[in-house]
């Protein structure tokens, strides 16, 4: 439970504001890309957080089947949200 519930509640709230964000990205509003800001700090400040939690709690031997997690998707989407990072860095035209 150290690592599981906050590492869960994180992903819940990426989730809410990645929903958020999508909507005014689409409609290209003026305040989409802080939403985007917002949702790629707090999806990459949970993904770094569950990852120490993870360590901590050696929580590796007890996840089961479900390895693949760590293992394939949490570098993937730290590497999106990095390069979500560098997109936003961009001026806009």
């Amino acid at each position: 439970p150290q690592f599981a519930y906050p590492a869960a509640f994180g992903d819940l709230l990426a989730a809410v504001l990645a929903l958020i964000a999508i909507p005014a990205v689409a409609a290209r509003a003026r305040y989409a890309k802080l939403l985007v800001w917002i949702f790629n700090i707090e999806g990459t400040v949970d993904l770094i957080t569950a990852i120490a939690l993870a360590t901590i709690f050696n929580a590796a031997p007890l996840m089961g089947p479900a390895y693949w997690i760590p293992a394939f998707w949490v570098p993937a989407l730290l590497v999106t949200h990095a390069i979500t990072f560098i997109i936003l860095r961009r001026p806009s035209i």
